[in-house]
């Protein structure tokens, strides 16, 4: 890579440019299935932020990161139908009960390491799913249904065009809050443990507490893309939350870069465009997106867009 590209890339005009470009899409074409898929691509990038700081940043393997999507989801859900709340009401008890989760499946299990973490993060998304399965209060295998849009006060935000600017505010906020993360004092242990817990142990970090809080942070950004997932969808089920959501969201930050805000920014927009973009392909769409998926990874083996200390490594 030329260094004239590199400083391109890591040009601070880069951010402001998507999000110009993203604001601006809508006035050129806000067919209702173009917004559609555009607002899914907002949340999934809300999704993608909060992974990569558990397993971009912190070095976490989380398998059953849609767990928490789930819980944001349906503990809203719940209070705006069952109660009547508006949806912006239900977010103090939707982060309260994320934190809790967080903490309660976090605190046991963040000692393991490696393959044995996946494993209980991933029976914890199968938990969570089975559990809201078998529940009345959510549900059952049919799930909540007539979950109202947001309101601002006498401000509608139910339009497919008005919703949509609210999933790419709240993408930017979490993309950026992330970002800030990254280069605070505890983004930067959260590294130190990534390349080398021990080491980290040994310099005085303590990695146990900083596993926990990138782990609940992260929790945080899931439920907050569950909220919007209930709002924008207004139904829920248990089939929403399958593993293959929380493998999506790992292969949109491995595919963009992990540890890089921009890169997991672009694997997640392209893992939400490309399918829709090759469906004039039928049943062939899903070949052709797993077959680009693994062009992508063999030419770039460390993501669409690495994370700085990586591209220092690549020779100009």
């Amino acid at each position: 890579m030329t260094t004239r590209v590199r400083e391109l890339l890591e040009s601070r005009w880069v951010g402001p440019i998507g999000l110009t470009i993203a604001v601006a899409t809508p006035f050129v074409n806000a067919s209702p299935y173009v917004l559609f898929i555009l607002t899914s691509a907002a949340i999934f990038v809300v999704l993608a932020a909060g992974l990569n700081i558990v397993v971009g940043y912190c070095g976490l393997l989380d398998l059953g990161y849609v767990a928490f999507m789930a819980v944001g989801a349906y503990t809203s859900g719940i209070m705006t139908t069952r109660w009547d709340l508006p949806l912006l009401a239900t977010l103090p008890a939707v982060l309260a009960v994320t934190v809790l989760a967080g903490l309660v499946i976090g605190a046991p299990t963040l000692r393991l390491r490696s393959d044995y973490l996946a494993i209980v993060t991933l029976g914890f998304g199968e938990i969570i799913r089975l559990t809201a399965n078998n529940l009345e209060v959510t549900g059952g295998p049919t799930g909540i249904y007539g979950i109202p849009s947001v309101t601002f006060g006498s401000v509608d935000l139910s339009t497919p065009a008005a919703f949509y600017f609210l999933c790419v505010a709240v993408a930017a906020l979490a993309v950026l809050g992330s970002a800030r993360l990254a280069r605070s004092r505890l983004g930067r242990a959260w590294q130190f443990i990534r390349e080398d817990e021990d080491a980290a142990e040994a310099m005085g970090v303590n990695s146990y507490v900083a596993k926990l809080l990138a782990y609940v942070l992260g929790a945080i950004w899931g439920s907050v893309a569950g909220v919007l997932f209930a709002a924008h969808l207004s139904a829920i089920a248990p089939q929403s939350f399958l593993f293959l959501q929380s493998a999506l969201v790992l292969m949109a930050v491995v595919l963009g870069g992990m540890g890089s805000t921009r890169g997991i920014v672009l694997g997640a927009v392209a893992l939400s465009l490309l399918p829709e973009a090759l469906r004039d392909f039928a049943t062939w769409r899903y070949v052709l997106f797993g077959v680009l998926l693994i062009a992508v990874m063999l030419v770039r083996p460390r993501g669409l867009w690495p994370a700085r200390h990586h591209e220092a490594e690549v020779p100009a």
